[in-house]
């Protein structure tokens, strides 16, 4: 039988270990794990250009004190790891050869805390330069350098560009004067003049955002809703430069040429506008916004017909609902199968009765379409508007303006006027037709307040008239007048809102309801049955509502009753309004912020955001208000305002 001696080990001689011989030293001074990432990078750098430095081993003895033929690491565990790693992909062999040092004088402790305090580490700068000059001298890309060095390719690109700042600005980096996150946000351009220029105009402000911000003051953000209607694609296809920012999360990229931006969304409009021509208007303009101020009345789809089998279904299905609400009338208790089946039929009634809106081709002759742009980068289509010019209801009615003169002669009958002997008849003085209708108004008065319900449809009539027909005047004898204010002039994007967007197509649903003409008002708004006569009545006068406040006109009696008012519907502005950068947090000073968050989040958050910078400051407190109901002072319910808030305008002439 043949034996094999192990070779005794000797201090400080290279020697080549098998690597299944090499094992962990309990004397390792690093407990925390090297991290996937680490030991990926070194077997990376190991399979590139070989074990670059060898391990520190000490022999593995038993308990009589001989050599084992195993081997503990001292210094170089995690190249031990890479190479395990690298032999687990089959790379190498389990047995490879590993270049070590033998040391059995030192204490193990201490070579290998040796190996992780005695050194100086590489500033990050100098990484940034050396994968450039890599690129550069060498020819290789992103892909080539993240392979030798086990790191992904965006990354690699991430650190050129950083090494591609201006070289002032990257030894301000080095001196410890410019953050990492500075240098990244100077990184979106490789101008190094307008780095410079940025860099010395900073002043006070001087956060990652507000330079970004700086260095594409002209250029399109991403998220303006021109670029995200056109698109990256169609804007390089005609010629644009995107400028990416390699380290925003989604690589955002900023349109450079904000006039050809400008070219293709018109362009792309204009297509929307001919789809919508093509339906048959007489006219269809575009224009970024939504002209607000546009100063046209407007007209609204009616509803279709139903087939006459869908009506006779319809009639059908509310017969038997009928009839099971009149069987069960009375009864302290309706089955679960009774209730589960009115609701079934309710549910098929509804679904029967829904109506496909349109406009009328007649209608459709005089009016017109406006085609714009909604701040999400999406086209807006808004149909049935009628020009001034082209309104058949600005043509003349043939009606004389009657007279205030007492010896103006009125005919018995007749609205005004001379007598042209068409229909001869006798006639009176005017102030005698004055008093006789005065007494006449008289007696409409008192009847009229004798019949709440007619009084409720003339009211509801006349807000109808307002709010649907706004060319029509003098439609009724009721001396009350509605303003509807807007509010996009208050509160830009306003109507872009979930609640504008909620109280549009509520209007839009009864305004397709809606006779096709005025005249034929009254008799829409009488026949409606009194529970949507009443609905009808409460979206008119919510219409008028007006609450905002104006610095130079002071409202206190109608704000006071606009508090009144809120808190008899049990106004939540929760479910309408959330503090965001856009709509509060960025237009207010840094002590309101802190102060929304000691309120709706804790003190300590509060505390945590103190020191930061403005931006960054808002983009922090919006995270943390998100879902906690925080409402300014302004928007909250009377009895849980602060006694200690000033009024707005209190200083105002």
């Amino acid at each position: 039988m043949t034996t094999t001696t192990k070779p005794a080990a000797v201090q400080g001689v290279e020697q080549f270990i098998p690597l299944n011989k090499l094992k962990k030293s309990r004397s390792n001074a690093r407990k925390a794990s090297h991290g996937d990432a680490a030991i990926e990078a070194l077997a990376a750098s190991i399979e590139a250009k070989g074990m670059l430095q060898n391990l520190v081993v000490e022999p593995e003895r038993n308990a009589q004190g001989k050599e084992t033929g195993f081997y503990y690491v001292t210094a170089g565990e995690g190249r031990r790891l890479a190479q395990l790693l690298r032999a687990k992909r089959r790379q190498i062999a389990k047995d490879e050869p590993i270049r070590c040092i033998v040391d059995v004088t030192n204490d193990p402790l201490e070579v290998s805390l040796d190996e992780n305090v005695t050194r100086t580490e590489m500033h990050p700068a100098d990484q940034y330069e050396a994968f450039l000059r890599l690129s550069e001298e060498r020819g290789w890309g992103a892909e080539e350098i993240a392979a030798r060095f086990g790191l992904t390719p965006d990354t690699v690109r991430r650190r050129m560009r950083l090494a591609a700042v201006s070289p002032r600005l990257m030894q301000l980096y080095r001196d410890g004067e410019l953050t990492l996150d500075q240098l990244s946000a100077f990184a979106i351009s490789d101008d190094h003049e307008r780095q410079e220029q940025v860099h010395a105009n900073l002043g006070w402000n001087d956060d990652p955002y507000s330079i970004r911000h700086a260095m594409m003051e002209t250029h399109v953000a991403p998220n303006d809703r021109r670029a995200r209607f056109v698109g990256d694609e169609a804007y390089t296809a005609a010629g644009g430069v995107v400028v990416r920012d390699l380290f925003s999360d989604e690589d955002a990229g900023y349109f450079e040429d904000a006039a050809l931006l400008d070219r293709l969304v018109a362009e792309r409009l204009e297509t929307v506008a001919a789809e919508v021509r093509a339906e048959g208007w007489k006219w269809v303009e575009t224009s970024l916004d939504f002209p607000y101020d546009h100063g046209m009345r407007r007209v609204f789809p009616q509803p279709l017909p139903l087939p006459a089998r869908i009506e006779k279904r319809l009639d059908a299905l509310r017969t038997k609902y009928d009839a099971l609400v009149e069987e069960y009338e009375g009864d302290e208790e309706m089955p679960d199968k009774v209730i589960d089946q009115l609701e079934q039929l309710e549910a098929d009634i509804e679904r029967l009765a829904e109506r496909e809106s349109v406009f009328d081709a007649d209608v459709m002759a005089f009016s017109g379409v406006h085609v714009s742009l909604n701040r999400d980068g999406t086209p807006r289509i808004d149909r049935g508007f009628v020009r001034p010019e082209d309104d058949p209801r600005s043509e003349p009615t043939g009606r004389e303006p009657r007279g205030t003169d007492d010896d103006t002669i009125t005919s018995i009958g007749g609205a005004g006027g001379t007598d042209d002997g068409a229909t001869p008849g006798r006639r009176i003085p005017d102030a005698l037709v004055r008093k006789l209708t005065a007494h006449r108004t008289l007696g409409l008065r008192v009847a009229l307040g004798q019949h709440p319900d007619v009084a409720l449809v003339a009211m509801t009539h006349v807000l109808a008239t307002h709010a649907f027909f706004a060319y029509a005047s003098g439609e009724s004898c009721l001396e009350i007048r509605s303003t509807l204010s807007g509010l996009h002039t208050h509160a830009e994007e306003i109507e872009e809102t979930a609640a504008a967007q909620a109280l549009k197509a509520r209007h839009e649903a009864w305004a397709a309801q809606m006779p096709s003409d005025v005249d034929g008002l009254w008799t829409f708004v009488a026949g409606l049955d009194a529970d949507r006569r009443m609905k009808l009545f409460a979206h008119c006068v919510a219409l008028t509502a007006n609450a905002v406040q104006q610095k130079w006109g002071k409202r206190s009696p109608e704000l006071a009753t606009a508090d009144v008012m809120a808190e008899a519907v049990s106004l939540d502005m929760t479910a309408y309004w959330t503090p965001t950068a856009r709509h509060y947090l960025g237009r207010v000073s840094k002590a309101h912020i802190l102060d929304a968050v000691r309120e709706g989040v804790s003190e300590a958050e509060a505390a945590r955001i103190t020191d930061l910078k403005k931006q960054p400051m808002v983009d922090a407190a919006e995270a943390l208000l998100a879902e906690t109901g925080w409402l300014p002072d302004l928007l909250r319910a009377p009895a849980h305002r602060d006694a200690d808030t000033p009024e707005p305008y209190a200083d105002a002439a």
